[in-house]
């Protein structure tokens, strides 16, 4: 059993050598199939086996080396995830992930998808590290090209709606989560709702028909107005700005995300603008920001931990149960009403 290695610092120089799996078996009095059964979180050992062992490798500075475990088992039991670097969504979703990922004996390896960096390029990274599936987080990537993608690979498209590409989708419906932000804006008894767009791709495409067709929906044709704007704070910002400066303020405004809300709110108390009274703002996502007391931000819950469980949970089907067909699951988001949204004064 010799798939484990220290991590710790090298020897040489008079340093202590590395602890090895056999220093922790003559520690505990076991065999290293028994320590190696604990350490690698296999059942049959007893708790207070368990418990021996794993006290005997922190006390040792044992550290298993994944690398030669990976190569001995021939499964690196690694689920490569992509994510935008700059969205704490992202960030939301990761966390449930690596849970849902270690329930079942598995890990996650990260590759980020920045302003500077492709998501093509975090994918071959991905898949360097011998990641077995790739659950996409918002992917940007053309459809053709994830069909391409998942000839190589099992491939998980987190939050985006894809079509005929071969392979499995897990997402909110995001038209329906828009829309219900504006059913609640007009029974506070709005009109004069604007939504401020996210740029492009198909996520947007979907958040901007919700508003639309909500509009329509509550007999607002007339009113309906779509502003460009982005995904981050900054794009809030500038949106605000636009209102301010037009003098055409709206009494709603609901955003693509949170971020563009928060830079929203931001430019708006700053401005001495009152938010609700002036003005009710909301945004999509319930990210993490969006909770806090100083934002109380109306919003749209994707389920972040159930959109990471089925994510796993579709990545696991096809390593370790063969299934091939692909499967879109749609969950539905849910209104989050807070403190930024009231009746039009």
């Amino acid at each position: 059993m010799g798939d484990f290695e220290s991590a710790g610092p090298a020897g040489g120089n008079g340093a202590s050598p590395r602890p090895r799996l056999e220093d922790v078996a003559a520690r505990v009095g076991l065999s290293t199939a028994s320590v190696s059964l604990v350490l690698r979180g296999v059942p049959g050992p007893s708790e207070r086996t368990r418990q021996r062992v794993l006290k005997a490798a922190a006390d040792l500075g044992y550290r298993p080396d994944r690398t030669a475990s990976t190569l001995a088992s021939r499964r690196s039991r690694l689920l490569g995830v992509v994510i935008d670097v700059h969205s704490p969504f992202h960030a939301e979703l990761v966390e449930h992930l690596h849970t849902a990922a270690e329930e079942i004996g598995y890990d996650l390896v990260l590759s980020t998808r920045t302003r500077t960096r492709t998501e093509s390029t975090a994918i071959e990274t991905l898949l360097a590290f011998r990641c077995e599936a790739l659950i996409l987080l918002g992917s940007e990537s053309a459809d053709a090209e994830l069909a391409e993608l998942a000839r190589r690979a099992p491939v998980i498209s987190l939050g985006r709606r894809i079509i005929k590409a071969g392979l499995d989708v897990v997402r909110t419906a995001d038209d329906v989560g828009v829309g219900q932000v504006v059913d609640h804006l007009v029974e506070l008894g709005h009109h004069s709702i604007v939504y401020v767009d996210g740029g492009k791709g198909v996520i947007v495409t979907d958040r901007r028909r919700g508003y639309r067709s909500a509009m329509r929906r509550n007999t607002l044709d007339a009113h309906i107005r779509v502003l460009h704007g982005g995904a981050t704070e900054h794009a809030g910002e500038l949106a605000a700005r636009h209102f301010l400066e037009s003098g055409d303020l709206p009494t709603a405004v609901v955003t693509y995300n949170d971020q563009c809300a928060i830079g929203m709110l931001t430019a708006f108390r700053r401005a001495g603008v009152d938010v609700p009274g002036k003005i009710s703002v909301a945004g999509y996502d319930d990210d993490t920001l969006s909770r806090l007391a100083s934002f109380d931000l109306t919003t749209v819950s994707q389920n972040a931990e159930e959109q990471a469980r089925q994510a796993v949970t579709a990545a696991v089907e096809r390593l370790d149960h063969g299934r091939t067909a692909p499967r879109e699951i749609v969950l539905t988001p849910v209104l989050i009403a807070r403190g930024t949204t009231s009746e039009p004064r």
